[in-house]
């Protein structure tokens, strides 16, 4: 991915190094359900709305080379996402709303409640920001065997994924048809929110390509994220067996399917998973 010397986002709060009580969740060994349940954007809300938040405490640290890197990287994707989205909402008529990007270290109070690390990124409708700790890519690439800038630039397209759900009210609808569905009805209709973010993180990397920003193998990192991080090898890996209607993102091969719809056709208009039979 071609993102060195490309312009950075002025939308990222970096709250690395300030550490927080109130919420104290463990590693990612011992909360498997929790990442299939919140990886790559599902509403925190749900998990966290009874967690009391706290004060911070502490002050930003300086981060290492490596990670400094990986500061600079992130503001290079969250601008393009930002320039991709401007057009295309300019190009419904509409105006686009940037969202912020934090980062944290460990833990860290959203408008949706106290998070930990552990919940993998996240998008908080309630205050439009977008969360990660720089310490889950280092997950993504070797407890979840997707390495590549590309595969983290998609993670990131797919929380941006729920931000445009977001401002063009799906993600109220989705909220309000879950309150009065059973458990697996409710699931169900959580995969196609996540589906259609998938969706939306492929249509911003065939804008991408088009800009110049895509490498030859780029796509297939991101698509083999999507893969790695689908409900069905998640519920393998962590329990042996998989249960379907426990699904709240999709099986890998739907993730890698919707991905790959939105970065072939780019056009917001085939990504109604909402209303198709087949996903």
């Amino acid at each position: 991915m071609l993102w060195k010397d490309r312009r950075q986002s002025t939308n990222v709060e970096d709250r690395r190094g300030v550490s927080r009580g109130g919420l104290a969740v463990g590693g990612l060994g011992g909360i498997v359900v929790l990442i299939i349940a919140l990886l790559l954007g599902a509403d925190p809300r749900q998990l966290l709305e009874n967690v009391p938040s706290a004060d911070p405490r502490g002050g930003p640290s300086a981060a290492n080379p490596a990670e400094a890197e990986l500061r600079q990287f992130v503001g290079a994707v969250l601008a393009d996402t930002e320039d991709v989205w401007n057009e295309e909402f300019r190009k419904l008529g509409t105006q686009y709303r940037e969202p912020t990007l934090v980062l944290f270290t460990d833990q860290v109070n959203s408008g949706c409640g106290v998070a930990g690390a552990a919940v993998g990124p996240f998008y908080c409708s309630i205050d439009q920001k977008v969360y990660i700790d720089l310490g889950f890519y280092h997950e993504l690439k070797t407890r979840f065997q997707a390495p590549g800038d590309f595969a983290q630039a998609y993670v990131i397209a797919h929380e941006i994924g729920h931000h445009i759900q977001n401002l063009l009210g799906t993600m109220d609808k989705v909220d309000a048809a879950r309150r009065g569905m059973d458990k697996a009805s409710a699931n169900a209709l959580s995969v196609r929110l996540e589906l259609q973010a998938d969706f939306l993180a492929g249509v911003w990397a065939h804008h991408a390509q088009l800009r110049g920003v895509v490498q030859p193998g780029d796509i297939d990192e991101a698509l083999q994220a999507a893969s790695a991080i689908g409900d069905d090898r998640l519920q393998r890996q962590s329990q042996g067996y998989v249960v379907p209607d426990s699904f709240t993102h999709g099986s890998s091969e739907q993730r890698n399917r919707w991905f790959r719809k939105g970065f072939e056709t780019g056009d917001l208009r085939q990504g109604d998973t909402f209303n198709t039979r087949s996903l």
